[in-house]
């Protein structure tokens, strides 16, 4: 995921305004504008400062990457989905089977 979407989730999170955050994280609005934009991108530490300000810890978790090392497993899992949809009716009943509320 990507700084600015992270900094943008995080301040929506917190509901804080730019100008709050940026007080908090000790920065100006406008470089926090432009984070959250794409057009600046922060330091690795200058983004988790930002992110405590707004209340979100970062973890040092890691995960797989969507598509990653297996992608064969990627292609499995929509193959497996897609299955599953085509188990529901494509096309419904003209009539409905069941009266309408309210009618008698």
């Amino acid at each position: 995921m990507e700084a600015a979407t992270l900094l943008r989730r995080a301040r929506d999170r917190g509901q804080l305004t730019l100008r709050e955050l940026a007080g908090r994280a000790g920065t100006s609005h406008a470089t926090l504008s432009a984070y959250e934009s794409g057009r600046k991108v922060p330091t690795v530490a200058t983004l988790d400062r930002i992110l405590r300000a707004a209340g979100v810890e970062v973890l040092d978790e890691l995960a797989p990457a969507p598509g990653g090392a297996d992608r064969s497993a990627r292609g499995r899992e929509l193959i497996e989905a897609l299955d599953l949809a085509a188990m529901f009716p494509a096309r419904h009943e003209p009539e409905l089977g069941f009266p309408r509320f309210g009618a008698a």
